[in-house]
C-alpha cells in the first residue's frame, strides 16, 4: 500500500545509502592520515552551520541571502530547461521523422554537442546584453542537446510498421505526429528531459562560478575564495537537492502523461 511506503525495503535501503555516505565522509575527514582531507569540514560542522540561526560564515536556512541564491539558480535552470524543451523536442522530432532534415541537421548538432559549456561562456558574454542571459544561454545549451538527442532516439525507435499502417489508412502528417510519433517517442522524451534537467544544474553551477553575482554556483565559488568550507558543502548539497526535486517532478509528470496516453488508446498496462 502507498500509505506504508516508509516500511518498504527500498525506502530503508535508500536511507542506509545516505547514512553510509555520511559515515565514509566523517571517517575520511577525521581518521584518514591525509592532510587535504583533514582540512575539510565533517558532517556535523556542516549541519551546525546550515541550521544555525547565527551562522559563522553568514549563510544558513535562517539567512535571507541563502534563499536569494536559491531563487536565482532555480530561475535560471527553469528558464533554460523550458527553452530546451521548446526548441529541442521539435528539432529531435524533425530529425527523427525526416531523413532529409536529419542529413542537414545531424552534422551540425554532432559538431556542436561535444563543446563543453564553459567554452561558450566568453562568446555568450560578448553576444548577449548582460550576464544573466549569458548564464541562461550556457545552461540552455547542455539541456537542449540532451533533449534533442533523446527525442531523436525516441522517434527512431518507433516500429516502422506504425508509419506504414498510418500511411495505408490515409493519415495526414499531423495525424501521424499526434497518434504515432508523440506517443511512441514519449518515454524517451521524458527520459531526455530528466537528463536535461540534471545537465542544466551541472552547467548552471559552472556558469555561475564564472559569470554571475548570485546563485548557488556563485555562493560555492565565493566561499572557496573566502575559505568558508562548510558553506561550500551547503551549496553543493542544496544543488543536489534542487536537482533531485526537479528531476522527480519531471518523472512524475511523465508517468502521469504516459498513463493518460495508454488509457486513451484503450490499452491495458
Amino acid at each position: 500500500m502507498k500509505a506504508l511506503w516508509w516500511k518498504s525495503r527500498k525506502f530503508w535501503l535508500m536511507w542506509a545509502g545516505y547514512a553510509g555516505a555520511i559515515a565514509i565522509w566523517y571517517a575520511s575527514v577525521k581518521w584518514l592520515p591525509i592532510d587535504s582531507f583533514n582540512r575539510l569540514p565533517d558532517p556535523w560542522a556542516v549541519a551546525r552551520e546550515w541550521f544555525s540561526p547565527h551562522p559563522a560564515f553568514g549563510v544558513s536556512v535562517f539567512t535571507p541571502i541563502y534563499y536569494v541564491h536559491i531563487f536565482y539558480s532555480v530561475y535560471r535552470a527553469t528558464a533554460a530547461f523550458f527553452l530546451a524543451v521548446l526548441l529541442g523536442v521539435p528539432l529531435g522530432i524533425l530529425m527523427g521523422w525526416s531523413r532529409t532534415f536529419d542529413m542537414y541537421a545531424s552534422a551540425l548538432v554532432g559538431l556542436l554537442r561535444p563543446i563543453p559549456p564553459l567554452a561558450w561562456i566568453p562568446l555568450a558574454i560578448l553576444i548577449f546584453p548582460g550576464i544573466e542571459i549569458a548564464v541562461i544561454y550556457v545552461t540552455f545549451l547542455v539541456a537542449f542537446f540532451a533533449t534533442t538527442m533523446n527525442t531523436y532516439v525516441g522517434v527512431k525507435s518507433i516500429d516502422p510498421d506504425y508509419f506504414r499502417a498510418a500511411a495505408s489508412l490515409g493519415s495526414k502528417p499531423r495525424d501521424v505526429l499526434r497518434h504515432v510519433i508523440i506517443p511512441g517517442a514519449l518515454p524517451n522524451i521524458f527520459t531526455g528531459l530528466q537528463i536535461a534537467m540534471g545537465a542544466a544544474w551541472f552547467s548552471l553551477a559552472a556558469g555561475e562560478m564564472i559569470a554571475a553575482q548570485y546563485g548557488l554556483g556563485f555562493m560555492i565559488f565565493e566561499s572557496y575564495n573566502l575559505i568558508q568550507f562548510p558553506t561550500i558543502v551547503i551549496g553543493m548539497a542544496t544543488l543536489g537537492i534542487a536537482g533531485f526535486i526537479s528531476s522527480t517532478l519531471i518523472r512524475v509528470v511523465g508517468n502521469r502523461l504516459m498513463r493518460w496516453r495508454v488509457q486513451s488508446f484503450g490499452m491495458k498496462g
